[in-house]
C-alpha cells in the first residue's frame, strides 16, 4: 500500500519538520542580530542629533552602545529615564547620567544684535529657535537641548550658552 512516492513525501516532511524545530531552538539560543539591537537602542534615543554624547548623531551613539564602545549614560536630552530603559534592554547596570540635566546649558540670543539671518534656526536639530527671516530670533528654553550647534553658524556672534539652574 505504501508506494515509494508516499514514503519519499513522508521522509521529506519529517526532515523539514525536524529542521524547522532545530532552527527554532537555535534562534532562541543565539544572540540577536546586532543591527536589530542597534535599531532598538536608536528607537529609544530622543533623535535630537545634538551630539552632546560625543557622537555626531543618535544612530552612531546607538551603534557604539551596542558594541560596548560607549556608556549608556551620555545622553542629557534622554535623561535618567533613557538610561534606565537602555539598561533594561541591554541587561546592563543603570548608571547616573554623565552630565546631570541640572547643569545642561541652553542657548540665549542677544536679541538686540540678532540680524534675523536664520542660520541658527536652520542648524537647530530640535527646532528650539523661532523667528522669521530678517526678524529677531529667540530660543524656546524648554525645547533647547544645549547642543551648541546654533553657535558656530551665527555670523554676528549673538548666541551664548547659559547654564540652567
Amino acid at each position: 500500500m505504501w508506494t515509494p512516492i508516499v514514503t519519499a513525501i513522508l521522509v521529506i516532511t519529517g526532515i523539514a519538520l525536524a529542521a524547522g524545530f532545530l532552527l527554532s531552538l537555535a534562534s532562541r539560543q543565539l544572540p540577536a542580530d546586532l543591527d536589530q539591537v542597534v535599531e532598538q537602542v536608536n528607537d529609544l534615543l530622543p533623535q535630537t542629533q545634538c551630539a552632546q554624547c560625543g557622537f555626531p548623531g543618535c544612530r552612531p551613539y546607538a551603534q557604539a552602545i551596542v558594541q560596548d564602545d560607549a556608556a549608556i549614560n551620555l545622553c542629557p536630552p534622554g535623561g535618567d529615564d533613557l538610561v534606565q530603559r537602555l539598561a533594561e534592554l541591554l541587561g546592563r547596570q543603570p548608571k547616573a547620567l554623565a552630565t546631570p540635566v541640572s547643569v545642561v546649558s541652553v542657548a540665549v540670543i542677544d536679541e538686540a544684535n540678532c540680524i534675523g539671518c536664520t542660520h541658527c534656526r536652520n542648524a537647530c536639530p530640535v527646532d528650539a529657535i523661532t523667528g522669521a527671516h530678517q526678524f529677531m530670533h529667540t530660543v524656546i528654553e524648554s525645547v533647547c537641548t544645549g547642543c551648541e550647534l546654533c553657535v558656530a553658524p551665527c555670523p554676528v556672534d549673538c548666541i551664548s550658552m547659559v547654564q540652567t539652574a
